[in-house]
């Protein structure tokens, strides 16, 4: 007799031989039993499962001759259930989908189901991998899946449910396959080796099942090539040296070099797997598993059916070398390798890489446990004692600690007071020192620990930053306001800036003498008995026959009396407007009402609708943003706008604003928007005070600046 690979001798002859389709075994049989046969079916699932063994136990079942009727449990003995068996029924006709695809080989179909069958019950199709069917075929199909003759009863299989049309599913009784679990797998591999006479270790038999993925075919054919090469014995370390496999010993030595960092020894170690002719892919896969059973283990997984191998196998130093954190980052760190050297430079590089890198694991340190150090840190520095306390000599007034240290405060604008000076002269200076050692010799020290910055907010004259910068008493701005040149000079560019604003010009009283400006470009008037030998630049000119002369020679004698200009208050420095903000510019009380009685005010209406366009339309909330405020005439909203452009774009989304206005208004609105011109003011330019002087004096104005 030839022989008979193991898949095609044990395919199941009954519904109780299916393993792992249980659900499946007793639908069918349940609806023979009540006479409710489907006129389709349709077995879906992976390969190897028992979807095509399913299909030829129904067609037996359903034209077996033991009985009149369909028989759930078929005889295998008459002719219909071993013609069945050999394939030689001419009324069970099997067609492979992938090869007969086109709408020909359909219409032959619906040719032949018109003639009832030759000798059993029913006509039955079966067509495997039927996904392969063209869609044109499918079409042909479903009137007659549809509405077939009474004794046609079609069953087909496929692997990809997902490209059956839905038009043939919601014409079929589906039934979904399942992969067959490890454990079963290796029951049916060891009544194999029973059935051959072979001896065989569970080991063995477990890498087998695993290996197969689920499939009793694959599992079989597996087996057949193991049995082949194992001499009637069949072992793990037999496989492992036939097929190329590292095994769980090998790798124990090459993870555990690994785990103890001895990145030589891991290297060289890899390098001899390498050299023994094992593929890298190979060695990725067999360390990805080894990884995951590492992760089962270190979890309280120890079934041998999930590991594939036995727990005590496993190298105890690697287990206890890696935590669970650190295990599950060697197992990504290799899942990601079989993703990259496909596209690598060197596929060995990055495998050395890799166990590199493992062998610094155990150093590695997840965020979830840095977050939990942090945490203890922050609880110690918490319960840490505070720093002493300073009392000064007015009372018990306490230092803040060095966490919570006062940021001095912001500097104060210009007032056009002196105290705003950049900087103190030296008379200025002593008087600040002289302030700091009174208040140093009646407080009390500060002990500030070892290694810790210096703040002078911890100084012993108990002040702090702001009072440092508070502006000098009156009597040193008069002391400091001495001339730094007797003779004449130009002064510091600092100092003359300070004085030309602490100092602005206001016009002498009668019969007062004008005090004298120190900013080396003015002239001060105070009429004495000065004579012309005793002129400076700092001095005021001879009473008698003093002229100012211009370019034409022509002079004009300057009157003793003083003159006070009308408009002395031009001289005095203002400070510059500043620009309203849009929502200051919105800010309205006027409150719109609905009809329903809801009501909003224009400055809330405003923002609402600038914050839902800020959004949706970024540029169109900007350019509203730069309209006037909003009037409000019944129902009506109108604006302005300086800038044509803007006008422009605004016009264009006038239904977009309106439709938002009319849902914060519950009502429908109107928005009207208008271009005012801007009128360009040209500014005026501040003339130097020497200037505005010899105007006031010859009564004159300045043409062109």
């Amino acid at each position: 007799m030839a022989y008979e690979v193991t898949a095609t001798r044990r395919r199941p002859q009954h519904f109780e031989d299916l393993v792992g389709q249980e659900f499946v075994a007793e639908t069918l049989k349940n609806s023979i039993k009540s006479g409710q046969i489907a006129h389709a079916y349709l077995f879906a699932g992976p390969r190897g499962c028992g979807k095509t063994s399913t299909a030829r136990i129904l067609a037996k079942a359903l034209n077996c001759q033991s009985t009149g009727t369909p028989n759930d449990e078929p005889c295998g003995q008459c002719d219909s259930c071993r013609a069945i068996t050999n394939s030689s029924s001419l009324d069970v006709i099997e067609i492979d989908g992938a090869s007969n695809t086109s709408v020909n080989d359909v219409r032959q179909i619906k040719d032949e189901v018109m003639f009832p069958p030759n000798s059993a019950r029913y006509k039955i199709y079966i067509i495997d991998e039927v996904h392969m069917l063209s869609t044109s075929a499918f079409n042909a199909l479903l009137k007659t899946i549809e509405e077939p003759p009474p004794y046609v009863i079609f069953i087909f299989a496929t692997t990809e449910l997902q490209k059956v049309p839905a038009t043939i599913k919601s014409r079929c009784q589906q039934f979904n396959f399942r992969l067959v679990p490890v454990e079963k797998v290796k029951n049916l591999l060891a009544d194999a080796c029973r059935e051959m006479n072979i001896q065989s270790d569970a080991e063995a038999l477990y890498w087998i099942a695993k290996e197969s993925g689920g499939s009793i075919r694959d599992s079989y054919t597996l087996f057949d090539q193991v049995a082949a090469f194992s001499d009637g014995y069949i072992t793990y370390e037999k496989i492992r040296d036939k097929l190329g496999l590292l095994g769980v010993d090998r790798l124990n030595s090459l993870f555990g070099f690994c785990a103890a960092g001895k990145t030589e020894e891991a290297l060289n170690e890899l390098d001899g797997f390498l050299e023994s002719g094992i593929s890298i892919e190979q060695l990725i896969s067999n360390s990805c598993e080894y990884i995951r059973s590492l992760l089962l283990i270190k979890n309280g997984i120890r079934r041998e059916a999930l590991l594939g191998q036995s727990p005590e196998r496993y190298s105890q130093s690697v287990l206890e070398s890696w935590n669970t954190v650190q295990t599950e980052r060697a197992l990504s760190l290799f899942l990601q390798l079989y993703r990259d050297i496909r596209y690598s430079l060197s596929p060995r590089y990055e495998l050395e890489l890799a166990f590199s890198r493992l062998c610094w694991l155990s150093q590695y340190v997840s965020p979830a446990e840095v977050k939990a150090e942090i945490d203890k840190a922050h609880a110690l520095l918490e319960n840490a004692p505070r720093p002493a306390q300073v009392n000064n000599s007015a009372g018990a007034q306490a230092v803040p600690s060095f966490g919570a240290m006062q940021t001095p405060s912001a500097p104060q604008p210009v007032t056009g007071e002196v105290q705003n000076a950049p900087a103190f002269t030296a008379s200025a200076q002593q008087a600040e020192v002289s302030r700091q050692n009174e208040g140093a010799e009646n407080a009390s020290s500060v002990q500030i620990p070892a290694g810790m910055p210096h703040f002078s907010i911890f100084d012993g004259n108990g002040r702090n930053a702001q009072e440092a910068t508070q502006a000098p008493s009156d009597e040193s701005v008069q002391q400091e306001a001495a001339p730094p040149f007797p003779d004449g000079g130009a002064v510091p560019p600092e100092q003359a800036a300070a004085f030309s604003v602490a100092k602005p010009f206001s016009p002498p009283q009668e019969n007062v003498s004008l005090p004298e400006y120190e900013n080396g470009g003015e002239y001060s008037y105070a009429p004495d008995d000065s004579s012309d030998d005793d002129w400076s630049n700092t001095d005021v000119p001879p009473e008698d026959d003093a002229s100012f002369e211009d370019e034409t020679g022509l002079s004009s004698p300057v009157s003793a009396e003083p003159y006070v200009p009308s408009d002395a208050a031009d001289f005095t420095e203002e400070a510059p407007q500043r620009a309203l903000t849009p929502e200051e510019i919105h800010e309205s009380s006027v409150t719109f009402t609905a009809s329903d009685g809801s009501s909003i005010q224009m400055g809330k209406l405003f923002g609402a609708v600038i914050a839902e366009l800020s959004v949706n339309n970024t540029m169109l909330a900007s350019a509203l943003m730069q309209t006037g405020a909003w009037n409000l005439l019944g129902n009506k909203i109108s604006t302005t706008i300086k800038t044509e452009y803007q006008k422009n774009y605004i016009g264009q989304n006038i239904p977009t604003i309106v439709a938002v206005l009319s849902k914060y208004c519950h009502e429908h609105m109107q928005f009207e928007i208008q271009y005012i011109e801007e009128k360009q003011e040209k500014s005026a330019v501040e003339l130097p005070q020497q200037v505005k002087i010899l105007c006031n004096a010859f009564k004159g104005t300045v043409v062109g600046t």
